[in-house]
């Protein structure tokens, strides 16, 4: 009796320290927002959602655990795929704040479901499906990113703005150092296209970024309008 008591003890313990491997396999979040106008002037150019054209504000890319060396874990519970009734009382939300611009036009659920199963599914052990997609629209509410933009005078008008001011703007409004990704219009311009904020692996509270992403913008950039 005693050596089946010893046996099950070490079976939870071991049960206990995989658990806790689990929740540490990563160091941070990134929070990832885009600018619609700048995936939509591209060569690629876009679809709007089925629910109709998004609101001139940054969307919602992810929340993707990531390493502090710069790699990042993906696809880590293939038994736990998307589920939609688990946001059910999100959608609503999600469709206003998550959109997808990708072609063909579509409700946006295979966008979410695509960053769940690469990058929710890799924090599971700390934010389940539906706290996963909640807390990454908490995110949104609580960066309000157009907004610092608009109160440094810095707005979508297709106009080019420094680099700098636009970092400046949002680490006054925040307290944190944003990352920057430009891409390119269909003129050849570089624009702003994706702001990339650090959260602390519990998804509430944003941080300094361990490690940036690689890419860079230029010194001036355009904020084209939507």
């Amino acid at each position: 009796m005693k050596s089946n008591y010893s046996i099950l003890l070490s079976l939870l313990i071991l049960q206990y320290l995989s658990l806790l491997c689990v929740s540490q396999d990563f160091d941070f979040f990134y929070f990832v927002q885009q600018w619609p106008a700048s995936f939509c002037d591209t060569k690629k150019s876009c679809c709007y959602p089925k629910t109709g054209k998004p609101e001139a504000d940054f969307g919602i890319h992810g929340l993707w655990p990531n390493y502090k060396d710069g790699k990042y874990p993906s696809n880590c519970d293939p038994d736990h795929p998307f589920n939609q009734a688990e946001i059910s009382d999100l959608i609503r939300n999600m469709q206003k704040e998550w959109p997808s611009l990708s072609c063909p036009s579509s409700d946006s659920v295979q966008f979410w479901t695509h960053e769940w199963e690469k990058h929710g599914t890799c924090s599971e052990s700390v934010l389940d499906q539906h706290s996963y997609f909640e807390t990454t629209l908490n995110l949104k509410e609580k960066s309000n990113i157009l907004g610092a933009l608009k109160s440094a005078g810095i707005v979508p008008n297709g106009k080019f703005y420094s680099l700098e001011d636009i970092k400046k703007a949002i680490q006054d409004a925040i307290g944190y150092v944003p990352w920057i990704e430009c891409n390119v219009d269909t003129s050849g311009n570089s624009q702003l296209y994706q702001i990339y904020l650090c959260v602390d692996t519990s998804g509430s509270d944003l941080i300094e970024c361990p490690v940036f992403p690689r890419g860079k913008c230029g010194s001036e950039i355009e904020f084209p309008s939507f």
